[in-house]
């Protein structure tokens, strides 16, 4: 099965719904983590979608599932580890969080980034 370049999804041209949501009460550890996606794409088994996601600051326990490849946008995040080990990303950083990391995503700064998630 061949797909045409009509399938192809530019996100500056794709039109989404801006979902906004916040972390569930007891996941929340700092501040009002309120954020926002924007998916432009899911595949048909539900497995694979990549879009547009921004949050506000504020710090916030994560367990992925998944695997995501992250490229920051604008604004700064930190992710903390169970371990207390931490990483900092910013303006122009890419990214990929392997499924089974569990810690803190703490939002320093509004941030916005591209996100592409495989779901196992």
């Amino acid at each position: 099965m061949s797909v045409g370049a009509d399938k192809i999804i530019d996100f500056k041209e794709a039109a989404a719904e801006e979902i906004r949501y916040s972390p569930d009460a007891e996941k929340i550890l700092a501040g009002n983590p309120e954020q926002m996606v924007q998916n432009f794409y899911t595949d048909d088994s539900n497995q694979f979608s990549a879009g547009i996601w921004s949050g506000r600051p504020g710090q916030h326990k994560v367990n992925y599932t998944e695997e995501e490849f992250c490229q920051i946008l604008e604004g700064v995040v930190i992710l903390h580890d169970a371990s207390g080990n931490s990483r900092r990303f910013e303006k122009g950083d890419s990214f990929v969080i392997p499924a089974g990391f569990q810690g803190i995503w703490e939002t320093v700064e509004t941030a916005r980034k591209i996100y592409v998630v495989y779901e196992k």
